[in-house]
């Protein structure tokens, strides 16, 4: 039938009304990959060329820190006569002796103190010890403030109330001061515990370390604590803890299944933020004497010996303090990364 040429109807040809292919089909499907968070927050942070850096920064630090000193020739308190004070890749007289004479001498690489002790083991056990206080002070910052404020937002109400005014109130206690204090009032029953068989690892780390711990534990988690609790202030009303708890979850468990589990990104970052800010604390109160017990260094207490020569022999100074700034630069810019892969608000 013909068609008049000015008649708004369309021309239909029977094949536009067969079914389409599966090839048809499968072209208009315009679908990207699924992937679980993990995969997606991974696959983020690879592309992120600044924190892949600073990974493997971490990773050298430790293997310098931990694999090293295992097969290292010095000992971080081995004193060696007439070793006084050498500079980096010198040798004292008896060790020139004794390679004249043919023997083998490891060369002080990063020179002597003024004791005799080489200064490359005792800055990997300086930062070993520096890594390890931020380590664990973390995790336990990890534990105390993800479950001091997720129960206090689960809850609400005057539970709310009261355990976030002793939030406020631990904020105005200087921490300093408190650590001074713990070290005097533990020196009595850390001295008690020395004598017992199984607790010589008291005397190894030395009271100021376990006051540091402890001043973490009651102070340093309060930030971590009002993260979680805005956090869960927003999880809690979710369709999905409205059904765990028709179905008769216990409280615990939604915590610790359904809000806490759905935090996991934002405390991975906060948690990674949170280590160079440990290991800064550290360095600082052991260069003020409030650290490790000696021999045993860290990084802080070895830029506290070093300030006293800092004309004669700046190397001693400017080798803990270059590490620890590139320790805390590195975690930064790790945390940084991370809240880029993992935080949906700042996916594209």
């Amino acid at each position: 039938m013909k068609q008049n040429p000015i008649s708004f109807q369309l021309k239909l040809n029977p094949e536009d009304f067969l079914p389409a292919t599966e090839e048809e089909k499968e072209s208009l499907v315009i679908m990207r990959e699924s992937v679980s968070f993990w995969k997606d927050g991974f696959r983020r942070l690879v592309k992120n060329k600044v924190a892949m850096v600073s990974i493997v920064v971490i990773l050298i630090v430790m293997v310098f820190s931990f694999i090293v000193p295992s097969f290292y020739p010095y000992s971080y308190k081995e004193q060696a006569k007439g070793a006084n004070n050498l500079k980096p890749m010198q040798y004292s007289e008896q060790e020139l002796e004794a390679k004249a004479a043919g023997e083998k001498v490891f060369p002080h690489i990063f020179g002597t103190d003024k004791l005799g002790r080489d200064y490359a083991i005792r800055v990997m056990m300086g930062s070993r010890i520096s890594l390890l206080v931020g380590l664990i002070a973390t995790a336990i910052i990890l534990v105390i403030g993800s479950a001091y404020g997720s129960i206090a937002a689960f809850f609400g109400g005057w539970v709310d109330l009261i355990m976030m005014r002793i939030v406020d109130m631990i904020y105005t206690i200087p921490d300093v001061l408190l650590i001074v204090l713990l070290s005097f009032a533990l020196k009595a029953p850390l001295a008690g515990l020395m004598g017992i068989q199984g607790f010589g690892w008291v005397r190894t780390v030395g009271e100021n370390l376990i006051s540091i711990f402890i001043v973490f534990a009651l102070l340093y988690w309060v930030g971590m604590a009002r993260m979680v609790r805005s956090q869960v202030l927003m999880l809690k009303e979710s369709e999905y803890v409205t059904a765990a708890r028709a179905l008769g979850v216990s409280n615990g468990k939604i915590i610790k299944k359904h809000l806490l589990t759905n935090c996991i990104g934002t405390l991975i970052v906060t948690t990674t933020l949170q280590i160079p800010s440990s290991i800064f604390t550290e360095s600082f109160l052991s260069f003020l004497g409030l650290g490790v017990a000696v021999p045993l260094p860290s990084l802080g207490s070895l830029a506290s010996e070093a300030i006293n020569g800092l004309n004669t022999y700046p190397h001693l100074l400017f080798i803990p303090a270059a590490l620890i700034s590139l320790i805390i630069l590195s975690f930064n810019l790790l945390g940084d990364g991370l809240r880029d892969a993992f935080d949906p608000k700042l996916k594209n």
